[in-house]
């Protein structure tokens, strides 16, 4: 008797359906007092560890384990089957391949969760991609999911896929014998708590920085924050996501969906409803930056999707880690590729970085500063050119003055500053929504030529710049992205003067000499 129930498998940061086939061999023979369990369609190891697992939850659950040779097939057979998401699956068939579930009933179900020796079913990595998979498929009509993984599953099948959460396999047989049950119910709360978010009305000063981030903000620009020690750089970073728009429906799947893979979702926070801040340390890998691994996960950079990558003392990154992002900042995705296959994850993400001006920090013989100039040059030099032209602002965070330490915090409050931005924004999705895209920084050659056309005089000015500081090309596509951003948080429909001449300013210091 073959029984068969569905699962899943998670690739990359999306799911693939699997089949679980269940057959048992001499089930009714008088003569096999022993079983035997074996499982192919490409598990791993602990894939295959789901065997002592499922013969100790059928005895606790005071289940009598099958007899005979059990031969279990994850379909389709070519696709690496990872973790102990399958453990309940299996478990389920094999108890129908025995003749006690409804078999037309169970080949309708699907099922994830991993067992444990008492018969207890615990949360998995990844609930949130596989609901939305076998929801868009539609060749289930129920999934059986652990309690910790019911608001995620139920957020991503929506109203297309009943989800039942089961604390137990004894309940999950339970709810298959009796044919019906209550499905759990959740509705995506898109509320941000910002409330958690550092605010911009505890900084002093830094007014040229601050305006520098509003833009950077308004328009999904990279920025390079450049300046001693102290001086407040990573403060400012960490109130740039207080100042993005709320995340749309699309976005916060788009984001759950890769912190799922991680298991990094929990019962409470079934979603990522706040814009995702990483600030990951200069000593991390290329790996552990872009994502990899035997089996590719996803990175710091896919982590940050939709959100801000915080880069603090950039020059102090190994060389090999920085250059790749340079994929990543150009086309929102990166590609992993091992000997298992490769994957592609999201990467769309603002990056802000921070950095000293010399080697001791201290950037000014006023302020200390001995660097004597080859090594000022050398530390500057280890940023490459093509990284620096894919970050659009250069923002200098200078030293505070006396009064400026004394004097308590005068400056916009973030909730003020946010409600320019998203103004900005709006203008921007109106704007490109028939291209696919809804911000500045993703203007695409084409349409930079019809939305950022220049006046006589603008031309002038940016042609004198390109020959004064040596632009590339890309540079200058970069400078109008960012005139055009300054003309919509203006709410300019053309690109002034004073707009090219802000764009500029933000281009050009001692990085390019």
């Amino acid at each position: 008797m073959v029984a068969k129930i569905y699962s899943a498998a998670v690739i990359g940061v999306n799911a693939c359906p699997v089949e679980i086939e269940v057959n048992i061999a001499g089930a009714n023979s008088t003569n096999i007092k022993e079983s035997a369990i074996s499982i192919v369609g490409l598990p791993d190891i602990a894939v295959k560890e789901s065997r002592d697992r499922i013969y100790s939850a059928f005895i606790n659950s005071k289940f009598i384990p099958p007899k005979g040779f059990t031969v279990v097939n994850l379909a389709p057979a070519d696709i690496r089957k990872e973790g102990a998401s399958f453990d309940l699956g299996i478990a389920l068939g094999i108890f129908g391949a025995t003749g006690n579930l409804d078999l037309e009933r169970l080949g309708r179900i699907a099922a994830l969760g991993e067992l444990g020796l008492d018969g207890s079913v615990r949360p998995v990595k990844g609930a949130l991609p596989i609901a939305a998979e076998l929801a868009a498929q539609k060749i289930v009509s129920a999934l059986l999911v652990p309690p910790a993984n019911a608001r995620e599953a139920a957020i991503a099948a929506g109203n297309s896929l009943p989800v039942f959460p089961v604390n137990t396999l004894a309940e999950a047989v339970e709810l298959i014998n009796r044919g019906k049950g209550t499905p759990f119910r959740a509705e995506l709360d898109l509320l941000e708590k910002t409330s958690r978010l550092p605010d911009f009305d505890e900084v002093k000063g830094q007014l040229a920085a601050r305006r520098a981030l509003e833009i950077a903000a308004a328009g999904g620009h990279n920025t390079l924050l450049i300046g001693p020690p102290g001086t407040g750089k990573s403060m400012l970073a960490m109130r740039l996501p207080g100042i993005l728009p709320p995340m749309t429906l699309a976005e916060t799947l788009e984001t759950s969906r890769i912190y799922s893979v991680l298991g990094l979702l929990s019962g409470k926070n079934p979603v990522m409803n706040n814009r995702p801040f990483r600030s990951p340390h200069h000593t991390i890998s290329d790996a552990g930056l872009i994502g990899g691994g035997r089996d590719p996960r996803p990175g710091e950079i896919s982590m940050a999707h939709n959100g801000v990558l915080f880069l603090d003392e950039l020059p102090e990154f190994k060389r090999n880690v920085l250059e790749v992002l340079r994929q990543p900042l150009e086309d929102g995705t990166v590609t992993v590729s091992r000997a298992s296959g490769s994957c592609v994850f999201p990467a769309r993400f603002m990056l802000c970085a921070a950095m000293n001006p010399c080697p001791c920090g201290r950037g000014e013989v006023e302020l200390g500063c001995r660097c004597k100039p080859e090594e000022k040059r050398r530390y500057l030099k280890k940023l490459t050119g093509p990284l620096l032209d894919r970050i659009d602002l250069r923002v200098p965070v200078r030293q505070l003055s006396e009064k400026e330490l004394l004097k308590a915090p005068d400056g916009e409050s973030s909730e003020v500053i946010r409600a320019r931005v998203c103004a900005a924004r709006e203008i921007q999705q109106k704007r490109y929504e028939q291209f696919g895209f809804f911000n500045n920084s993703q203007l695409t050659p084409k349409t930079l030529q019809r939305f950022c056309a220049l006046q006589s005089s603008g031309e002038k000015i940016l042609k004198d710049a390109i020959n004064r500081f040596k632009l590339s090309p890309r540079a200058y596509t970069r400078i109008l992205k960012v005139a055009r951003t300054i003309a919509d948080l203006s709410g300019a429909e053309v690109i002034s003067d004073a707009h090219i001449f802000e764009a500029i300013n933000y281009r050009k210091n001692d990085l390019d000499e």
